[in-house]
């Protein structure tokens, strides 16, 4: 996911990988009164196995692959939804394509910086512009339940 800035106020959030990872997405999920299944860990640890944005078709795949069984992307596709709204996933929209949330259980907005060429999404936390957008859009009556911005161009190494 290249470079991160993971600063909330005036602390800074532990950024979790592999088995820790899955773990604190469990820890979260049932505490929002969500079960953990078998299917959704499987679903989350492919989705965390990846550095770059994942497509639900490309994760249902992989399962299959490794199940020996088909696995339904709209089953897929309902487990990532479900981990968006409990903020243990974030979707690149442009993309049609899922990030494990490195640090589950922790609000923030979503601000890609996604290179046209490699495919790589840095997801970058600034709570300045967080701000600033929730701000235009409160100054238009409108509530901003989540919001994403992505800045689309190149990436250093491809730059």
């Amino acid at each position: 996911m290249g470079q991160h800035a993971h600063d909330h106020g005036d602390h800074r959030h532990k950024e979790l990988a592999g088995e820790d990872l899955v773990a604190g997405a469990a820890g979260a999920l049932v505490a929002s009164g969500e079960q953990w299944t078998a299917m959704r860990e499987a679903v989350f640890a492919e989705l965390a196995r990846h550095e770059r944005p994942v497509s639900a078709y490309d994760i249902a795949d992989n399962l299959s692959a490794a199940r020996g069984k088909r696995v339904a992307p709209n089953s897929v596709y309902r487990i990532l939804d479900l981990f968006v709204a409990g903020n243990l996933a974030m979707r690149v929209e442009s993309a049609n394509a899922y990030l494990a949330n490195t640090h589950p259980g922790c609000a923030h907005d979503c601000i890609f910086l996604v290179c046209d060429e490699c495919g790589e999404a840095a997801h970058v936390d600034d709570e300045e512009v967080s701000r600033a957008v929730r701000t235009i859009a409160a100054a238009r009556d409108f509530r901003a339940t989540r919001p994403v911005l992505e800045i689309r161009g190149l990436c250093k190494a491809c730059a």
